[in-house]
């Protein structure tokens, strides 16, 4: 979720009083900052995983299930060990968004092992074990991307019913008690968000048109208290959804990185954003929402359209008055990122870039290039959202709350993160796209893999690199409905420079359109012979030239098979096997609702799934080895 200071948190006129200084004063701390680590040199490879859970409570006696709102409760416990003793920990956890949800990361980062990928999922294990210690009867901790009737009528356990006039959300669905409330930011930025962009958020995903759903599929909102603003912003055959909770509410699997240098970190910035629809696509996993089947599988736009505070004349719906200082702005604050970094990826920065032309011109007089002074031009076009009142005055050479601000409530697919001030940590890059999958398995494997690419990229030097319009054009195809095995990709066709491993042909220099052409999720993952020569061929021979141990050998084999069949279609994925579920049950009723009956089965299914209790190669596929040990043997 991004910085969460402590204080008295702001309200939005005050907020928007200060968006100026925190503007100026947030790029003034960036300057310093960077002037203090721009030449910070030899920081070692280190990562770690970030993995989101719902707390889910199952009534097995009515057969119905809801989100459980004791994260609060539970956090305070598992907290405990950290603040005893931070330095001996397995496992770190920290907020999230709903009332309902926790994240888990590694007590500590990874290093460069090889070795250390065999410990990955069992830590993820002993975080959800760890967790599950401390629930109660009939309540389980889910790795769910999204609960599938989140919004719907007494979907919170205990029961809230939602007020449509007063509080954070004024949402018809959503009541402000599913919101984390042992942290003012979450309530702050609902609450902020709302009132900036001048009327309640509007998410609209299409419906998945089955033979008994309603066409024109219209809800008649004024049942639940609607004053007629949601019914307008409700589109025909979607399913409508009005609150942050919807999009932040939503569970994620995300990796950071940490690099030798800047140059480094810019590096792998760049060769991962066309990954981001790619590893979308490839760990898909909520199709339901609102308890209704969707035609997308992905949680992208709904989180997208969540926290969009962007006002009408910024949306391009009512005309921009001369001099008014108003900007157009063709996204969310949480979206695809808009511009490469590195000088290699400046050719393929193609889209019209938004910036504050202020700070542009401090940050370029302050001797920062023109990539970055317009990567961090562009985020400061974004007022802040979460200000809170003791941290309004700072001392800029020093602290850096103002920009964490700005960039940390700029959600992008990825995020590019400066060494904290007089800090041990380096320039860092956080890959953020992926959904959380439902086993610690698939996880491990999803994290295993992106870290792999990170060495195969800069090991060999390739060059993923393809024009930001394509991948934006890959994000929106990536969510559709079984994009994994129907959709094709603009990716590049020839991503070797400098020295090639032996699976590839030599590069051949071409034209930027001829660069790169339209490929099957199976293409860019397996590979096509004489077109492509595939990520996981790439990653194979990447590994033939290392020491491997043969049990990490083993564990990052399987991990890899997942990867490999999944794209190529053998496997579903968890999006699919979901929806699979819904229209398999026998009390479905081909009108694309997910009632209380079915999402209760369908959880009981996945629980049993993520226990090991039932099999499911259709997911996982067949002889799956876990690992359980969390402890990095002596090499």
């Amino acid at each position: 979720m991004g910085l969460l200071t402590e204080g008295s948190p702001l309200s939005w006129p005050e907020t928007k009083a200060l968006a100026d200084h925190v503007r100026q004063h947030g790029i003034s701390q960036f300057i310093n900052l960077y002037k203090r680590v721009q030449d910070r040199q030899g920081d070692v490879l280190k990562w770690g995983d970030e993995v989101e859970y719902i707390l889910v409570k199952f009534d097995h006696e009515k057969k119905t299930t809801h989100v459980s709102l004791r994260a609060e409760e539970i956090l305070n416990t598992l907290r405990e060990k950290e603040l005893a003793n931070p330095d001996t920990v397995r496992s770190l956890w920290r907020p999230e968004y709903g009332a309902y949800m926790v994240e888990g990361t590694p007590g500590k980062p990874y290093g460069g092992l090889l070795a250390h990928f065999n410990v990955v999922e069992a830590n993820m294990r002993y975080r959800r074990e760890e967790a599950a210690a401390l629930l109660q009867p009939g309540e389980a901790l889910m790795s769910l991307t999204s609960f599938p009737r989140l919004g719907c009528p007494g979907f919170t356990y205990p029961f809230y019913k939602p007020t449509t006039t007063e509080g954070a959300s004024r949402s018809l669905f959503i009541p402000d008690e599913a919101i984390f409330p042992g942290h003012p930011r979450f309530k702050t930025l609902t609450r902020n968000i709302r009132e900036r962009r001048g009327e309640k958020v509007a998410i609209n995903l299409p419906i998945f048109k089955d033979k008994n759903t309603p066409s024109p599929y219209v809800e008649d909102l004024s049942k639940l208290g609607d004053d007629g603003s949601s019914q307008k912003a409700a589109l025909p055959d979607h399913i409508y959804m009005d609150a942050m909770a919807f999009g932040m509410g939503c569970c994620c699997l995300q990796v950071t990185f940490q690099a030798c240098n800047i140059k480094e970190a810019r590096t792998l910035y760049d060769q991962l954003t066309p990954l981001c629809p790619i590893m979308l696509a490839l760990t898909a996993a909520s199709p339901v929402h609102r308890g209704m089947l969707t035609d997308v599988d992905c949680r992208w736009n709904v989180i997208s359209g969540s926290v969009d505070c962007r006002t009408r004349q910024e949306r391009g719906l009512e005309p921009i008055p001369e001099e008014s200082g108003v900007r157009r702005i063709a996204k969310s604050r949480y979206d695809s990122i808009d511009s490469y970094l590195s000088p290699d990826g400046e050719k393929y920065n193609d889209m019209p870039l938004v910036m504050d032309e202020v700070a542009y011109k401090q940050l370029i007089d302050a001797g920062i290039d023109h990539l970055l002074a317009q990567h961090i031009a562009h985020l400061f076009i974004r007022d802040s959202v979460s200000l809170f009142s003791e941290k309004v005055h700072q001392d800029d050479e020093r602290d850096t709350d103002h920009f964490e601000n700005i960039q940390s409530t700029n959600w992008q697919t990825m995020r590019f993160k400066p060494p904290p001030p007089y800090s041990p940590i380096g320039w860092r890059v956080e890959f953020r796209p992926c959904e959380a999958q439902l086993t610690d398995f698939e996880n491990a494997a999803i994290v295993c893999f992106v870290v792999l690419l990170t060495r195969t990229i800069l090991s060999y030097q390739l060059n993923l690199l393809i024009p930001i319009s394509k991948v934006d054009e890959n994000m929106q195809n990536a969510q559709k409905r079984d994009a994994a095995r129907n959709q094709k990709f603009w990716f590049r066709k020839d991503v070797t420079t400098g020295e090639s491993p032996s699976c590839c042909q030599s590069p051949t220099s071409c034209s930027p359109a001829e660069e790169y052409t339209l490929m099957t999720l199976d293409e860019i993952i397996n590979g096509k012979e004489g077109i492509f020569p595939g990520l996981i061929p790439l990653v194979h021979s990447y590994l033939s030239s290392m020491d491997v141990d043969a049990d990490s050998h083993c564990t990052i084999q399987q991990y890899l098979k997942l990867i490999q069949r999944r794209a190529a279609g053998e496997l579903m994925t968890t999006a699919s096997w979901i929806r699979n579920q819904v229209v398999s049950h026998p009390e479905y009723k081909q009108d694309s609702v997910v009632s209380d009956i079915i999402n209760y089965d369908l959880l009981k299914n996945m629980q049993e799934i993520q226990a090991g209790e039932r099999p499911c190669p259709e997911l996982l596929g067949p002889n799956i080895i876990t690992k359980t040990s969390d402890q990095v043997p002596n090499t």
